[in-house]
C-alpha cells in the first residue's frame, strides 16, 4: 500500500508503467471512474475497441486529420480503459487514433477510464451516435445495439442520447428497408428522405423497383412521396430497366402518373412506349371481350355497343 502511495507523487505516466501501482479497478482513489489528468502511451499498447460501431472510414478525411495533427497536433486526447500493464483499449478517438499511425507516431495523450465491457460497448455507441458524419444506417444500429446489448428501452436510449423516442423510433424504422436500400442509404445513392417514404410500402419488391427509379429519374423526395402515395395500391411497373439507364432515356414523372391514372381508369395495364423524338405509342391490351367492352365504354366511343352487337 505504501509503494501505492509513494507511486501517486511520481505522476501519472509513472503510476501507470509500474506494475506495482497498475490501475486496472477503480477501488482505489480513483473518481468518477477516470484518471483526472492526461498521459502520453505507446499507441503500439492500444487495442481497436471491438464495440465500435462503425464499419468505415474516409480515407480522404483520415489524410486531412493527419495533416492537422502535423501541424498542430493532437488537441483533444483520445480516451482509453486500462486492461493491465501497459495494455489499453481504445474507448473514443479511433480517427485520431488511425491517423498518428499514418504519421507514425509513436505517443498519443490520453484519458484513462476503468470501466467494464458493458459500460465499454455503451459509452462507444454514445460518443459514436454523437458524431455529426455518421450514416443515417450507422446510427440506427448503434440505437439497435444501444437498446438490444445494454437492455434499454427506447425511452432510456432516448435520455441517454437527449433525443426524443420517436427520433430512435424514425431510425430503427429504416433498418425494415431491404439490404439493398440500405447500402443505397449509406452510400448516399439516396437521401434518409426518399428511404423513409419507401417505408410506407409493404412490399419490399415494390421499394426496390421505385428505389432503381430514384436513381434512374433523379426523383426529389416529394416525387418519391407521391409515387409511393398513387402506387401504394397497385403494382408497380419500373420505368427502368436497368439502374445505368440514363435520366433522359426514362420516362418523366409526369408521364408516370399518366400512365397510372389511365390505367386506373381502364382498369387495365396499359402499355406505354416513348422515344427520345417524343414519337410513341400507347398499347390497352384485353383479356376478353367483356374486357374489351368495359374498357370501350370508359373510352366513351360513341356506339361503342355497336361493336357487340350480333
Amino acid at each position: 500500500m505504501n509503494k501505492k502511495r509513494n507511486a501517486l507523487g511520481r505522476g501519472l505516466s509513472a503510476i501507470l508503467r509500474n506494475p506495482d501501482t497498475d490501475i486496472t479497478s477503480n477501488k482505489e482513489r480513483l473518481s468518477n471512474n477516470t484518471v483526472a489528468n492526461t498521459t502520453e502511451i505507446l499507441i503500439d499498447n492500444i487495442q481497436i475497441n471491438p464495440f465500435q460501431p462503425r464499419k468505415e472510414f474516409n480515407k480522404e478525411n483520415l489524410y486531412q486529420l493527419s495533416e492537422s495533427i502535423r501541424n498542430l497536433g493532437i488537441i483533444q486526447p483520445i480516451t482509453v480503459r486500462k486492461l493491465g500493464y501497459d495494455k489499453y483499449q481504445l474507448i473514443s478517438g479511433e480517427r485520431r487514433l488511425r491517423a498518428s499511425k499514418l504519421l507514425k507516431i509513436k505517443l498519443i495523450p490520453a484519458y484513462i477510464r476503468i470501466a467494464k465491457d458493458q459500460q465499454m460497448l455503451e459509452m462507444a455507441l454514445v460518443e459514436n451516435i454523437q458524431r455529426q458524419d455518421l450514416n443515417p444506417i450507422e446510427i440506427a444500429l448503434s440505437f439497435q445495439r444501444l437498446i438490444k446489448e445494454c437492455n434499454l428501452t427506447q425511452e432510456a436510449c432516448g435520455e441517454r442520447l437527449g433525443k426524443n423516442r420517436s427520433t430512435i423510433t424514425n431510425f430503427l424504422r429504416l433498418l425494415r428497408l431491404p439490404i439493398e436500400i440500405q447500402d443505397g442509404l449509406q452510400r448516399k445513392k439516396i437521401t434518409i428522405g426518399h428511404a423513409r417514404a419507401l417505408i410506407a410500402l409493404d412490399d419490399d419488391q415494390k421499394k426496390i423497383n421505385i428505389f432503381h427509379d430514384i436513381i434512374a429519374n433523379d426523383f426529389s423526395v416529394r416525387e418519391v412521396e407521391q409515387i409511393v402515395k398513387d402506387f401504394s395500391e397497385i403494382n408497380y411497373k419500373r420505368s427502368s430497366k436497368e439502374k445505368k439507364i440514363k435520366n433522359k432515356e426514362t420516362l418523366p414523372f409526369s408521364y408516370q402518373k399518366m400512365l397510372h391514372d389511365i390505367s386506373t381508369n381502364l382498369e387495365t395495364e396499359v402499355l406505354f412506349n416513348r422515344n427520345k423524338k417524343g414519337n410513341g405509342k400507347i398499347i390497352i391490351p384485353f383479356d376478353n371481350d367483356n374486357n374489351l367492352e368495359i374498357i370501350l365504354k370508359k373510352l366513351k366511343l360513341k356506339n361503342w355497343n355497336y361493336y357487340f352487337l350480333k
